[in-house]
Parts: structure tokens; sequence; C-alpha cells
């Protein structure tokens, strides 16, 4: 008799009996699904996993411990047999069959009644994958195909136009450091929805190549002021927009929140009665010293890092850092937008206590194709900087974990 494909269906489980037979590392990857389709869970097992024992603990499900008997699928609407013992799985297979329960067997696909597709989630979607060929099951490819498919809903590279998701509003999106791989799922998806993108120069601009012809791109640099302050002409921008109907996407670069405006633009959106969500990035604080090799904190050698702007030296009174009580730490201290007065601020530290042969190192467009990375000192930092002409956008990072491991690479 030929082969036919099976035939995929979606059960709703919810308050019908699952019985599962076996405690184990497949019934521990499987019970979270049923669990979240709200099935009434019975487990037979004379053993399970500490996850699999947790969540019978937690009253997520029933509990029997014992081994399989004659009659356990009493009542169930679906079965799962992972059980190590095969004479176990063979009987409950029976019984299944003669009360005619959808049957999943872990040791012999062929022998089941039902198999489990490779599935996946992505904003209300659920998606299954199973071969068509019984003959040639291969979970690997399953999966494989599973995980494009939900990464391209995820990230937007992979969009039903009919179907295109709106909403309407402002969402303020951490882009990251600057490589377009590291912006988060959430935001790539947001900006794949997007009307239109207000983007800062430090934003991750490759992935504003890959949005839809219709979406309207705007500079934030470039926004005419007239007789407002830049930020305010940000905020106006955005506020316009929105209230057209429109999707907005503020793409900024690295977090909304980490020395960034994004609650001065959260507050004027709020106070204009526009929805705004807040999507949180990889900060470069962090991350570009990771990619340069550097870790903020290692284990003997710094237990705490700092992380502050730069963009005021030490010796203007609009500094509202405390460079006396930083020189004092013995961590790790990330000082970003301080390029241009990295020198001034070597000087504070140093005369603060800092010792002149700390190790410092600035690593521009970190995370991208352009990243380079220039060590020194306290001494030297701002003769070096000028020397080798480094420019912003950088991080300096100041300690010895500056000197823990080899230079990193992108």
């Amino acid at each position: 008799m030929a082969e036919h494909p099976a035939y995929p269906v979606g059960l709703r489980l919810t308050g019908r009996r699952v019985v599962v037979l076996g405690g184990g590392q497949v019934a521990q990857r499987r019970l979270p699904a049923l669990i979240a389709a709200g099935a009434d869970i019975r487990l037979v097992s004379p053993e399970a996993t500490p996850s699999v024992e947790a969540m019978a603990d937690t009253g997520e499900i029933t509990w029997e411990r014992r081994p399989y008997t004659e009659g356990d699928l009493a009542g169930a609407w679906y079965v799962l047999i992972a059980t190590s013992d095969p004479e176990a799985a063979e009987a409950a297979s029976a019984e299944a069959e003669r009360h005619r329960v959808w049957c999943v067997r872990s040791d012999d696909a062929d022998r089941a009644t039902a198999w489990t597709p490779a599935t996946g989630h992505s904003e209300g979607v659920t998606v299954a994958v199973l071969t068509t060929d019984a003959r040639h099951r291969d979970p690997r490819h399953t999966a494989a195909i599973r995980d494009a498919v939900v990464e391209g809903l995820r990230d937007g590279t992979l969009v039903a136009p009919h179907r295109r998701t709106r909403t309407p509003g402002v969402a303020l999106v951490g882009g990251g450091p600057g490589d377009p791989d590291l912006i988060t799922v959430r935001g790539r998806r947001l900006l794949a929805e997007a009307d239109v993108v207000i983007a800062d120069r430090l934003g991750p601009r490759d992935l504003l190549a890959e949005l839809p012809p219709h979406v309207e791109v705007i500079d934030a640099a470039k926004i005419p002021y007239g007789r407002f302050m830049a930020q305010e002409a940000i905020n106006n921008a955005l506020i316009e927009h929105a209230k057209q109907g429109k999707a907005v996407v503020r793409l900024k670069g690295g977090d909304p929140f980490v020395f960034g405006r994004g609650m001065e633009e959260a507050q004027a959106l709020a106070e204009a009665g526009i929805a705004c969500t807040v999507v949180p990035g990889i900060s470069s604080s962090v991350s570009v010293p990771g990619a340069a090799g550097i870790p903020v904190t290692h284990r003997g050698v710094a237990h705490e890092f700092t992380v502050v702007s730069g963009h005021v030296a030490p010796d203007d009174e609009r500094s509202l850092v405390d460079w006396p009580s930083l020189a004092k730490l013995t961590g790790t201290l990330v000082i970003l937008m301080g390029v241009d007065k990295i020198g001034k601020i070597a000087e504070a530290l140093v005369a603060h206590g800092k010792s002149p042969d700390t190790p410092v190192a600035l690593v521009q467009e970190g995370t991208t194709a352009a990243q380079r990375r220039v060590d020194a000192t306290l001494a030297t930092v701002g003769e070096v900087a000028v020397a080798q002409e480094v420019r912003p956008p950088a991080v300096i990072v100041v300690g010895e974990v500056v000197a823990v491991g080899p230079h990193g690479t992108v």
C-alpha cells in the first residue's frame, strides 16, 4: 500500500485529558507546550527529571509514580509515549489503537498514529512543520525549516503583504551598538511594520536599506528645527506622524534610555496622548568592549563597572559626574561620548588618585566591520587618541580588565 502524507491538524486540548508515559528528557521537552495548551495532563512514570518533577510539584501536571498499566489511557484524548520500557510502549500503543486515541511514540514513529511537528510561535501564529515522506523523516530538516519561517516572521523579513500588521503610535526602538544583527527580534519586527522611521545617526544604518520602498525614512539630524530646539523638533515630528495614524519607529543607537533622550520623547508622547512602546536595545557600554575582547567584569579583577557620559568635561560646571569618587573605585569605568574629552577626563582621574598606569582601551565603531581598538594608559590616552585619530562613536574602557585577554574580533 502506498504511503500517504500525514494530515496536519491543530488539537484544542484545553481541559481534555492527555496521558504522558515516561518522565525523561522527551517528556521534559514536550510537556511545556501541552501545559500551555491547557491540557489536563496525567504523567505515568516511576521516575522523572528534576524539571518534570517541578511541574508536578507546582500542580501543572498530575504525576502517578509507577509504571504503565492497562487502562491508564481511559478517557484520554491524546497520548505521548516517551517511556524507555519497550514492552510498556507496545502495550500502551495497542491500548490507544483500541480506544482510537491519537498516539505519539518517541521510540518508533512508524508505529505511531500521530507525529509531533516541529513548532514555533510568532505574534499569535503557530508554525508547524511535518515531513511529507514517512520513509525519510528527518527531524533536523523540519526543525530547520520551522526556524527559518519563525525567524522570518519575527524579524520582519517574511511578511505576508495582505496581512501586514500595523500598530499606530510610536515605538522607541534601541537599535544596538551598530551591527544590524544585534537589534532585538521585537525591534526588527516593528521596523518591518513601520510607516515612518525617524533614525539617529548612530542607529544601525544597514537596517534602513531593508525597509520596503513605501516606508518614509527621516534622518533626525536633518529635521528642520525652525523655532524649535533639536529635541523638541524630533518630538514634534514623532507626534505629527503618529497623529496621522501611522506606525512610527524612532530608531536609536544602543538603548533608548542609556545616554539617549528616549525618556524625553516618551514624556512628550504621553503628554500628547500618543501610545508609546519602548523596546530596549543592547547598550554599547557592554557589547562594544565585549566585541573587542574586553570583559567589563572579571573574577579577581573587577567586581563592578560604572558607565558614565563623557560629553561634558570634568571641569565644566554642567558636569553631573562625581569624578573624584570614580577615581577611587577599583572596578571598570566605561565612558561613552568622551573621545574629544578623554585627555581632560584622564587628567581628572589621575589627579584624584587613579594610577597613571591604569590601562585604557578606545574601541571605535564597535561591532561593525570598521571596528578598531586602540590601547593606552591614563597617562598617555589623551595623546594617543589624537595621534591615532580616534573618532566617535567610540567606547572607552578604563581599568585592569583591558589587559585581561587578547584583542577581540567582531
